[in-house]
C-alpha cells in the first residue's frame, strides 16, 4: 500500500470520530521534520513498517482527543517554538493578536510589564522577544506551569522574572502594562469547548467562576495598586464578555479609556485600558 492510501484510510477514521483529519499529517511531518516537498514525495512511496507503526500510534492519540501540539511537544507562537504539554494551555492565534496589539501601541524601549496567568509563557516571551529592554514579570498560580515557562524562557534565550501568584496577591512593584489571558470560560459554556481541549488541557486555565468573570474582577479590583500613572491593562476575553469586562474596569478606573476590540474573525476578543 502507498503511504498516501494508508494516510487517507486513517484520516477517514479520524473524521468518523469527529477529529480533524489534517492533524495526522501535521503531527507526522513535525515528528519526522519533513518539509512539505519531502512529505509529498514520501506519499508516493510504499508504507514502511516504521511509518505504519508511527502513524497508527499518532492516530490513536488523536482518537483519544489528545491535541496535536501535545503529541509533538511544541507549539509555534509569533516566531517562537514553545514547549507545551498537559501542564499548560496551547497558545492560540487570538493571543498572538493581543501581543501584536501591545507591541504596536507601545513603541517605548523601556517599560515594566506583568503577565498574569502566563501558562507556557507565550505572551511574556513574545513581548520580551519583541522588546528586549522591557522588564517583564510572568506570574501564574500553577507551579507546574511556571516550571514549563522557565524552560521555554531558557530555550528561547530570553530573560524574565517569574512569580507564583494568584492574580496580584504575591506581586510587588509597579507596572506600566498589566496583561492577562486568564481562564474565562463559564461552566454554562462547557458545551462550546472541543473534546480535545476538555480532555487534555488544564481546567484551571480554562474555566472561571462567576460566569467566567472571576479573574477579571480580581484583576480590576487589585490592579490600581500596581499600575504606574501611565499604566495600561490588556486582556483577552471570551467573545461574549466584552461589555461585562468593560463594566468591571469602568467601575474601578472611571478616568481611563476602555476599548473592546475584535479579533480577525470579527468577534470581541480583547479589552484595552489606557489614559486615552
Amino acid at each position: 500500500m502507498m503511504l498516501a492510501q494508508y494516510l487517507a484510510q486513517l484520516e477517514q477514521e479520524l473524521l468518523a470520530a469527529g477529529e480533524e483529519a489534517e492533524s495526522l499529517s501535521f503531527v507526522y511531518r513535525a515528528l519526522n521534520m519533513l518539509s512539505f516537498t519531502d512529505f509529498v514525495l514520501k506519499l508516493r512511496t510504499e508504507v514502511r513498517q516504521e511509518d505504519h507503526k508511527q502513524l497508527k500510534a499518532i492516530q490513536e492519540q488523536l482518537l483519544a482527543h489528545r491535541p496535536a501540539q501535545y503529541i509533538i511537544g511544541s507549539s509555534d507562537f509569533l516566531g517562537l517554538s514553545l514547549k507545551v504539554d498537559e501542564r499548560v494551555l496551547i497558545p492560540r492565534p487570538e493571543t498572538e493578536e493581543l501581543v501584536e496589539l501591545i507591541l504596536s501601541e507601545n513603541p517605548e524601549s523601556s517599560l515594566s510589564v506583568l503577565d498574569i496567568g502566563t501558562g507556557s509563557g507565550a505572551i511574556a516571551l513574545a513581548l520580551a522577544n519583541g522588546r528586549p529592554d522591557w522588564q517583564i514579570t510572568a506570574s501564574d498560580l500553577s507551579s507546574d506551569a511556571l516550571s514549563l515557562a522557565r524552560e521555554n524562557a531558557q530555550s528561547c534565550g530570553l530573560n524574565l522574572a517569574f512569580v507564583q501568584s494568584d492574580c496580584l496577591d504575591a506581586i510587588s512593584g509597579n507596572f506600566d502594562i498589566i496583561v492577562s489571558n486568564p481562564p474565562y470560560i463559564s461552566e454554562a459554556d462547557k458545551n462550546e469547548v472541543g473534546l480535545n481541549v476538555l480532555t487534555s488541557e488544564p481546567h484551571m486555565a480554562l474555566f472561571a467562576e462567576e460566569d467566567g468573570y472571576a479573574v477579571y474582577r480580581k484583576i480590576a479590583e487589585q490592579a490600581g495598586d500596581y499600575l504606574t500613572k501611565i499604566g495600561k491593562i490588556y486582556l483577552e476575553i471570551g467573545y461574549k464578555q466584552g461589555d461585562g469586562v468593560r463594566e468591571l474596569l469602568e467601575k474601578h478606573f472611571p478616568q481611563k479609556r476602555i476599548r473592546v476590540l475584535k479579533d480577525q474573525f470579527g468577534k470581541d476578543r480583547m479589552v484595552a485600558m489606557d489614559n486615552g
